[in-house]
């Protein structure tokens, strides 16, 4: 892996709320989020072999040890959230098996994301202009139709 920088690393985060859940989601972004699923995903194909906003089913594993099946997509870049390498891992919800989930993305490279990381990199590499920016947390945490429709 290349000598990174705080806003060159990969970046891991669990993008879904914590709690029990169907599906949880683990987001990855930066140069080596393809290179770290490669790592920790076994399927019929490999991550880096995938197409861009191709989704592969298989599990995560660490040192040969199944942590969970999932759905795996990649987002080339440019084309994705960040204007990085973007990886979604679609796994079961549960608070442990999410948290092994991305964990096993940060022993095999990645960082953990601050806070609206992956926004901030949208921002910064022109995907998104700082109004959008701002307004990404609006929908979020909107309590009312009103205030919904107003984000």
């Amino acid at each position: 892996m290349t000598p990174t920088t705080e806003t060159t690393a990969t970046i891991a985060a669990v993008s879904t709320p914590p709690g029990e859940g169907a599906i949880a989601l683990v987001r990855l972004s930066g140069p080596e989020a393809i290179a770290v699923a490669d790592m920790i995903f076994r399927g019929r194909q490999k991550p880096s072999d995938a197409a861009s906003h191709f989704q592969l089913f298989g599990e995560i594993v660490e040192e040969e040890h199944v942590i969970d099946q999932v759905m795996l997509s990649v987002h080339r870049a440019p084309a994705s959230y960040t204007g990085e390498d973007v990886v979604e891992i679609s796994c079961h919800g549960g608070v442990l098996v999410t948290a092994r989930v991305w964990e096993t993305c940060l022993r095999a490279g990645a960082r953990a994301a601050r806070p609206g990381e992956f926004t901030e990199r949208a921002f910064l590499n022109g995907k998104l202009d700082l109004t959008q920016a701002e307004a990404v947390i609006d929908p979020i945490r909107a309590q009312t139709d009103l205030a919904l429709r107003s984000a």
